[in-house]
């Protein structure tokens, strides 16, 4: 018997923004929440559903592409084996000259009010609103990376977070939908906590921290439980606690998903590696590196990520991580090098991020004996980072205090000294 089309899938398709690759992808991250592995269908799979060429997908595959649509697959134009067209309608509506047209169309009207709500139901939201957020985020993703650590990054972060929540709760929505709000809201929370821990906001990023590992747990999002266990491990490893910050980035590393995307496991390991710099692991240190760069060499740069990622993990955050590592275990002409790879490669826009390298690095030369070097380095971190993002502004008053301690009473002691007091006018 010829394959009937299934022209219901085809309508839900195009009235979701779906084509057949990005409905196949969908359902992929669905199973692998179900199942914790990643489906393996593609878009060639959904264009034999639509063809009518596979009447009745299998039950995991179902169950995934169900929760994505919030229908049963039968309102989705699929058939149960052992039946036919025929027994999904009443009898008395098929005219025996209009078959396949009256009975097509009976799906299709069922469908069409299993997904619709009601005259008195609120609005419907969908991945428009969703794609709305996502805009507003990347604004303060990019802000983040020109001023971090502030107070008002945070509170837009948070408040964006509460906005998607709130979405959840103004109308009906599929599953795809609302996972993509828990996922949303989860990434926006993890900003707030970042920025708060950029600013040394410690008690502030704990609470930001709880509220979005619950949020990415309702979504089952894994790049967002990624983000929001590396940002503790973080976190934690400015508090001076490596067990625990070892223990929380092992949480991020162990999600499948650095298992299929090796620039997530690259990522994880080098601040895995910054941890254990901190810790004093020498060895594991840079074999952690290691691995980190052969991961990150390995990665496929045309692969789907989120924004988050793309806007900052790349070479020079990897090598600033390895400045950092080196640092604390006191290999001052190590980090030097990598303070220079890393801000050979910085991105223009990332202001932030060469503020602090360009700190460590002055750290790093004044420890070799390179006083006046070292100054001149200090000297380049621009007014307005140098006083106005916590984390800088107390690497330079150490640098200062080191300064003066290594050459008491020096011209570039005093240099440094007239030099930050102008920074403190200015701001």
């Amino acid at each position: 018997m010829d394959a009937t089309r299934n022209t219901v899938l085809e309508a839900w398709m195009a009235e979701h923004g779906y084509s057949s690759n990005s409905l196949a992808d969908a359902v992929n991250r669905s199973l692998e929440q179900l199942t914790g592995r990643p489906g393996g269908l593609d878009g060639s799979s959904v264009r034999g559903w639509k063809a009518g060429r596979v009447r009745w997908p299998k039950s995991a595959t179902r169950k995934a592409l169900e929760d994505i649509a919030g229908l049963p697959a039968t309102a989705l134009g699929f058939i149960p084996r052992g039946r036919t067209l025929s027994t999904l309608v009443p009898p008395q509506q098929e005219a025996p000259d209009m078959k396949r047209r009256t009975l097509v169309g009976g799906i299709v009207t069922a469908a069409v009010a299993a997904a619709a709500p009601a005259a008195a139901s609120p609005r419907r939201i969908g991945m428009s609103d969703v794609d709305r957020l996502q805009k507003r985020f990347a604004e303060i993703v990019a802000s983040d990376h020109r001023h971090g650590g502030q107070l008002d990054i945070e509170q837009r972060a948070a408040a964006l977070a509460d906005e998607a929540l709130n979405l959840q709760n103004a109308g009906s929505a599929t599953h795809r939908v609302r996972s993509s709000l828990y996922a949303s809201a989860a990434a926006f929370r993890s900003s707030a906590m970042w920025a708060a821990i950029d600013g040394r906001r410690y008690d502030d990023a704990k609470t930001h921290m709880r509220e979005a590992q619950t949020l990415a747990e309702m979504s089952g999002d894994q790049a967002i439980k990624f983000r929001i266990w590396s940002h503790t491990g973080t976190m934690y490893r400015h508090l001076g606690r490596p067990a625990d910050a070892l223990a929380a980035n092992d949480v991020a590393r162990n999600l499948f998903l650095t298992r299929r995307d090796p620039l997530f496991a690259s990522l994880g390991l080098a601040r895995q590696g910054a941890i254990q710099g901190t810790a004093q692991d020498r060895s594991g240190m840079r074999r952690t590196f290691d691995q980190a760069q052969e991961a990150m060499l390995r990665s496929d740069p045309t692969d789907y990520r989120p924004v988050w990622m793309l806007a900052f993990y790349d070479q020079a955050e990897l090598d600033s991580l390895a400045l950092s590592a080196n640092l604390a275990l006191g290999d001052y002409p190590t980090a030097e090098y990598h303070a220079h790879r890393c801000l050979a490669a910085l991105r223009p826009h990332m202001i932030r991020s060469r503020a602090i390298a360009t700190t460590r690095l002055a750290h790093a030369q004044l420890a070799q004996g390179t006083a006046d070097a070292a100054t001149a380095t200090a000297m380049k971190v621009p007014a307005d980072v140098a006083t106005h993002h916590a984390r800088v502004a107390r690497m330079l008053q150490e640098f200062g205090a080191a300064l003066r301690a290594t050459a008491p009473g020096s011209t570039t002691a005093q240099t440094w000294t007239e030099h930050a007091a102008t920074w403190r006018t200015t701001a």
